[in-house]
């Protein structure tokens, strides 16, 4: 994919923007927060140093087209409570993969519902995606419901797919087609 082009979205509560500099600290909140991190491979961060860089690698995959990750930001406060992505593109596929995370104290409010909806429009309508994947611990609960809720169907099951904080963890397999997507 080319270099992504500057995008915000607006949704009835929220702006999703492109992630920068300003939003290092608010970016580690949400990322060192044992909840969140929990079905993360790479565990809570223990420094900013961490957010910092993942905001640089974000700017690179903006550069090289190679992800789109937006900070979610609440309207009216300018709060980033989390972000939303698509990343690892197949272009001759047409498809990506979806990602998503939500500060603890902002979870049950609708918040990741409503940014995914808006971001996969988006990536359906602009970006011309004909299917977008993505993959769920099954212990996670509340981010299968959000996927099904959004039109995602279960695909497959593959056990002990990823090491989370060194133990083994199951994957279940969601995907989302552009004929199925009624955003």
């Amino acid at each position: 994919m080319p270099a992504l082009s500057p995008v915000e979205l607006f949704t009835p509560r929220l702006k999703l923007r492109w992630m920068d500099e300003r939003d290092i600290e608010a970016h580690y909140a949400v990322f060192s927060d044992p909840e969140v991190a929990r079905y993360w491979s790479s565990g809570p961060w223990t420094s900013l140093d961490q957010s910092r860089d993942n905001i640089a690698a974000t700017q690179a995959a903006y550069a090289d087209g190679s992800g789109l990750r937006l900070g979610v930001e609440v309207i009216g406060t300018g709060e980033l409570i989390g972000n939303v992505s698509l990343h690892r593109f197949v272009d001759a596929s047409r498809r990506c993969e979806l990602g998503y995370a939500l500060a603890r104290a902002h979870w049950g409010a609708g918040y990741v519902s409503e940014a995914l909806r808006a971001l996969l429009g988006y990536g359906f309508s602009t970006l011309d995606l004909n299917r977008v994947e993505a993959d769920v611990d099954p212990r996670n609960e509340a981010s299968a419901r959000v996927l099904e809720k959004l039109g995602f169907q279960k695909e497959g099951y593959m056990p002990e797919r990823w090491i989370v904080q060194g133990e083994p963890a199951d994957t279940v397999y969601y995907g989302l087609l552009r004929r199925h997507w009624n955003g």
